[in-house]
């Protein structure tokens, strides 16, 4: 027995010696010696200085564990840190979040003088660009008009005037400015340059490429910075680039001459990237800080697909090619651009337990290759003809993301800048999971999907909140499936639906869940399936303001949901959609707009009265449905369990929890919001504008953000044919037609009945010239009216 033991003894300890020469430790300290050596006792200066020791010890050992240890401290990096397959298996750590701090920004040390009673300058670096000033850790305002207004609402302040002759008139030196616009149906935004100036007094834009669904600029949802003249309050400051002069006004509490100055000077900190063939494995990055990179919204955009998305397809901590790689225990805050992407080909990223806050774009993204799709499309009018279409299910190569989670993040003020961004973007992936996160205070949606291709999604357990506050038509929750089968020709897409019924699943191969969220959104819908979105199972989910939408796709089977003060709302359905709605409560009557069918199945659904249960059976749907008072048990505070002997439980409705939601890890779930507490509303029938005949048509007004969103319209105003009379002279000669959009008419803006009419009768000919929005797009035609 002697023996047995002194043999396991050697043997531990000469495994233990072999694992160690696998393994190393290196570390990175502000406090480095001049013979650095990377040791615990001779730390590197700086990260740069680690990764090429790890390339160096890697080249000989190809099997050696490799742990850089980043200790207190902030570290700027003069370029971006690159990780490529060959340092497989690295860690990168800092020891607290807290304590140590990647940045893309330099350290200026500068001379100060008064320029003017309020203003300072100083010299800088020549050639030294930067978009973002910071002071004493706290970034500082581009000179912009109008100025910052935390409660300003877009960008924080918005003009009509931005980039008015009149306003340009007072600037010596347009030319290098930056015009900020929403869409006009305020879907996303846009961002200028300005490189000169016309003879007539107006702006030369450059750019505007930033989304795939394009416009003009929104009238009035309008800013503009980097601009001298904008100087003109505390916390402004402006870069004269081309004679090296910063200027700045400062705010009360800063002391210049002690003041520490910092500029951002990089776009990207870490980027781990390899391929396909010979991915980066098993790289962690945990318990640091990334801050103060400049923004990105100028570079190189892409569209994704038929989404109303294009996007920088980069980020401050970017993956490509990778397997099994973490970013965890992390914070992102002052980030110009997108935070965390991964595009292509990676497999099993984890993206943890990370504080996501006040940065320029989106916070994670991932993004994979059109080269993947099959037959793709990339804006919301192309299509590929049938004839020419790859019928094929699934991707046609490896080049996106699969099997990643997203879990127990706080993510909130992101796309402080760009407006068409989220906290989690998917598009063109399959298998992303994203569980127990917290994302609130953003000015779109706090999860998107941009396509169908390829599911098997599963969203569980997020608090999705304070959603859509810069734009609008979207949700808490949005999607797009604009795949194969969609095409904006709604009479074809019937057609070719009919003929293949399980088309959809070409690219939705997997059904996508979404399940025990809690969602609110009071500027859109609480969950937006738009154009197309298909093969969704949604089940167990809180809404608490705007309820579920479903337009037009297939095999969406929504069931034990609670919709608090709202309902569905079914959109231009089509006649063999195969959805399901049944075990909800809803708090008010279908909101049903343009439907050809009504799906599989809508039944044994808890209504709040007998009116707007009523509603649904005339179309011989929910017959076995109830009504009544769901008796929640705590909804002053957001339990909206029901009681032992609510009425929702004789539909089969059954509680779920309700104490689950968003982050759980500790220090996150301490700071994070939660939404607010909805006040249950009397959900007595609504009332919409009659339907009046004009021409023997059918018409109304359009009076609803429901109906502005199932015709595309950029606001909820025009009058909507509802049926019309072949014979009506308005129809003949290719006239109007079934859902048609009257926006203008003899050049006046219609925007209700009552304004179609006065025109009519002001008219005095036999024709009307009309503007109508027609399958999305604005047309003009002129129709008869005698």
């Amino acid at each position: 027995m002697k023996r047995v033991s002194i043999l396991l003894v050697v043997l531990t300890v000469f495994f233990s010696c072999v694992a160690q020469s696998n393994s190393i430790e290196i570390y990175v300290s502000q406090n480095a010696a001049k013979n650095s050596d990377g040791s615990k006792e001779k730390p590197f200066a700086n990260l740069k200085a680690a990764i090429a020791k790890a390339t160096q010890l890697r080249a000989n050992n190809d099997k050696l564990n490799i742990v850089i240890n980043m200790l207190p401290g902030e570290y700027h990096l003069s370029e971006a840190i690159t990780i490529p397959a060959s340092l497989s298996g690295l860690t990168i750590k800092g020891t607290d979040a807290s304590e140590v701090s990647i940045k893309g920004s330099v350290v200026l040390n500068p001379k100060w003088k008064k320029f003017n009673e309020t203003i300072y300058e100083t010299s800088v670096p020549e050639n030294l660009n930067f978009d973002q000033l910071v002071i004493n850790g706290v970034p500082q305002i581009l000179a912009r008009y109008p100025n910052y207004d935390e409660n300003g609402h877009y960008w924080q302040g918005y003009a009509a005037d931005a980039i008015s002759k009149e306003r340009i008139a007072k600037w010596k030196h347009p030319k290098g400015a930056f015009f900020h616009a929403l869409h006009k149906g305020r879907w996303g935004g846009y961002h200028f340059q300005i490189t000169g100036i016309n003879e007539d007094g107006t702006a030369i834009l450059e750019g505007g490429h930033q989304n795939n669904r394009p416009s003009t600029p929104h009238e009035e949802y309008r800013m503009v910075e980097n601009v001298f003249e904008e100087l003109d309050s505390p916390g402004e400051w402006f870069l004269d680039k081309e004679n090296s002069k910063l200027y700045y006004w400062p705010t009360e509490n800063v002391q210049l001459n002690n003041a520490k100055i910092e500029v951002s000077v990089l776009k990207d900190l870490i980027q781990v990237v390899g391929t396909l063939e010979n991915p980066v494995k098993n790289v962690t990055i945990s318990n640091i800080t990334f801050e103060q990179t400049q923004r990105t919204f100028m570079d190189k955009f892409e569209p994704l697909l038929r989404s109303d998305w294009n996007i920088y397809r980069g980020a401050v901590v970017f993956f490509e090619g990778t397997e099994n790689c973490k970013v965890e225990n992390s914070i992102f805050v002052h980030l110009g651009g997108n935070v965390i992407m991964a595009s292509k080909y990676n497999k099993g990223l984890e993206i943890t337990g990370n504080h996501i806050h006040d940065n320029g774009a989106s916070a994670v993204s991932f993004v994979g290759d059109p080269s993947a799709v099959r037959s793709p499309s990339f804006n919301y009018s192309q299509f590929v003809p049938f004839s020419e279409m790859d019928t094929l299910s699934g991707p046609k190569n490896e080049l996106y993301p699969r099997a990643c989670l997203v879990k127990d993040n706080l993510i909130h003020r992101i796309g402080r800048t760009e407006k068409q961004t989220a906290g989690v973007q998917i598009s063109m992936a399959m298998d992303i999971t994203v569980s127990h996160n917290s994302i609130y205070d953003v000015p779109r949606a706090g999860i998107n999907i941009g396509d169908g291709t390829w599911g098997g999604h599963i969203l569980e357990f997020n608090d999705v909140f304070n959603t859509v506050l810069e734009t609008s038509d979207h949700g808490s929750f949005n999607s797009w499936g604009r795949d194969r089968f969609w095409l904006p020709k709604r009479d074809v897409m019937n057609k070719l639906t009919t003929e293949i019924p399980d088309m959809y699943k070409w690219d939705a191969v997997k059904t996508t869940i979404i399940r025990n969220n809690r969602f609110r959104c009071d500027h859109g819908w609480d969950v937006d399936l738009d154009d197309g979105s298909s093969n969704y199972h949604i089940y167990n989910n809180l809404m608490l303001n705007s309820g579920l939408k479903f337009r037009e796709g297939f095999k969406r089977v929504a069931e034990n949901n609670i919709m608090v003060n709202n309902s569905l709302h079914p959109h231009v359905w089509f006649a063999n959609s195969e959805d399901v709605f049944k075990h909800n409560i809803v708090g008010d009557t279908y909101q049903d707009v343009g439907l050809l069918g009504w799906g599989k199945e809508l039944d044994y659904n808890l209504f709040p009265n007998e009116v707007a249960m009523m509603k649904s059976q005339i179309y011989d749907r929910d017959k076995h449905s109830q009504y009544g008072d769901p008796m929640f048990k705590d909804p002053s505070n957001l339990d909206f369990s029901v009681a032992e002997n609510s009425p929702a439980l004789k539909i089969g409705f059954k509680n779920f929890p309700m104490d689950q939601f968003g982050v759980q890890k500790s220090e996150l779930k301490k700071i994070a919001k939660t939404p607010e507490v909805p006040v249950i509303k009397d959900a007595s029938e609504k009332q919409s504008s009659p339907e009046v005949a004009w021409l023997r048509n059918n018409i109304k007004s359009v009076d609803s953000e429901q109906e502005q969103s199932a015709y595309g319209l950029n606001s909820a105003e025009g009058v909507i044919i509802l049926r019309t009379w072949a014979p009506s002279p308005a129809v003949q000669n290719n006239g109007i037609k079934k859902g048609d959009v009257i926006l203008q008419a003899d050049g006046k803006k219609v925007k209700n009945v009552q304004d179609f009419f006065k025109i009519n009768v002001e008219n005095k000919t036999d024709k009307l010239d009309l503007v109508i929005m027609r399958n999305q797009s604005e047309q003009k035609i002129t129709i008869n009216t005698k």
